[in-house]
């Protein structure tokens, strides 16, 4: 196990000046949206215009929400855009873009998958903000604006605590602090699933990778949802005085899918497997002392993250649920967003102390190659040193 803390490296930390709720990559394709609407402009600007940032294949976007609420705290409300940079392991010292949402407190987000744009759970309603281009004279980048589009039936909706997409971006589940569950199709918002009492209060969501079901966790059991049918096929129990508190699925590359669920329990954290045939549940792996207050799968299915009211991460593998990764002190806060990039080399986190983290993924048997290369040759050098040591030398006269 590797044990880090927040001083490994302040270039890939920054404090942004609002306390944090939401954070996401940017898909690679919302930058070639935006680079090819450029391409569409006259071709004197063009000549005259850098290329774009985004096209960097080092430099990838981030997206935050966060504020200060409705109060006057003198901390604005905004969705802001970070970039980071591979290469030097460095966010960009301030956000490239921000977009203000006056006294409503952004918090959940959902990044389409197809790069169209995102969508934002405001205190009593959802609104839908497209990608934008920032060009000035030192940077060309992507940014945020409002848009046309309308959500009419996330309007006065109350206060959405989960929303995701299916990997095709065809579908749209939004679960609210009332413990009402909804299922769109997207984009022309027809509704396909509309359950008034899924949880007393709605906490997560998750879509399978195949998109035929959908996992919803809250106040009791868990749930299952077939998509196709619109109905609520199993219930997944807790234990004793288990408490669930976040879901994911497997991604589409494992050879046996489960369902991961985060359940805190008096001795601590921990994550609950559960088959996706029988939805019976597999095992509970005990992870940490503290609760846990954001949860991840990478996108390659091979690394679970884990954030807790302590500021802490956690980076367990997925075969073995084993810890690979501490990074204590992560943030000074707790940890409010978690969110792997496409690729699954690097772990973004968000916390209520302001801070942004991107945490660069180890290759292990990288890591462990050299460990055992580095073994090896100090077992030769002492059996060498202990070989010369012991020597008899015989004389013969």
């Amino acid at each position: 196990m590797r044990n880090s803390n927040q001083n490994d490296d302040a270039s890939n930390c920054k404090k942004y000046g609002v306390p944090l709720y939401g954070a996401a990559w940017v898909p690679p394709t919302a930058a070639s949206a935006i680079k090819s609407g450029s391409e569409s402009a006259p071709a004197k600007e063009e000549a005259a215009e850098p290329e774009p940032a985004a096209s960097s294949a080092s430099n990838h976007h981030i997206v935050l929400t966060g504020g200060g609420g409705e109060g006057r705290s003198g901390i604005p409300n905004a969705l802001l855009v970070s970039t980071f940079d591979f290469t030097s392991n460095s966010l960009s010292d301030q956000p490239v873009g921000k977009l203000g949402t006056g006294s409503d407190l952004p918090y959940r987000i959902a990044v389409h998958p197809g790069g169209e744009g995102l969508i934002c759970s405001l205190p009593k309603s959802c609104r839908w903000f497209d990608w934008g281009a920032t060009n000035s004279k030192d940077e060309h980048s992507l940014s945020l604006k409002s848009s046309e589009k309308v959500l009419e039936k996330l309007e006065d909706v109350g206060q959405q605590l989960a929303l995701t997409f299916n990997n095709e971006g065809t579908l749209l589940a939004v679960g609210g602090e009332d413990g009402k569950l909804r299922v769109f199709k997207w984009p022309d918002m027809e509704i396909t699933l509309d359950e008034a009492s899924a949880h007393a209060s709605v906490k997560d969501l998750d879509f399978s990778p195949d998109g035929n079901y959908l996992a919803s966790v809250g106040s009791g059991p868990g749930r299952i949802w077939k998509v196709a049918t619109a109905t609520s096929i199993a219930s997944l129990p807790k234990d004793n005085d288990e408490i669930f508190g976040f879901c994911r699925f497997s991604r589409s590359g494992d050879l046996n899918p489960v369902l991961y669920v985060t359940a805190m329990r008096s001795k601590g954290g921990s994550i609950v497997k559960w088959n996706t045939t029988s939805w019976k549940r597999i095992s509970s792996t005990h992870i940490v002392r503290d609760p846990i207050s954001a949860f991840n799968v990478s996108s390659d299915g091979k690394l679970l993250s884990v954030g807790t009211i302590q500021g802490d991460i956690w980076i367990i593998s997925s075969a073995s649920m084993r810890v690979q990764t501490v990074v204590r002190k992560a943030h000074l806060g707790l940890v409010t967003a978690l969110a792997f990039s496409q690729d699954s080399r690097a772990l973004v986190s968000a916390s209520l102390d302001s801070s942004v983290r991107v945490t660069l993924i180890k290759d292990k048997k990288k890591y462990g190659l050299n460990l055992w290369f580095i073994l090896f040759i100090i077992l030769v050098a002492l059996a060498v040193y202990y070989g010369k040591s012991n020597r008899v030398v015989s004389w013969e006269p």
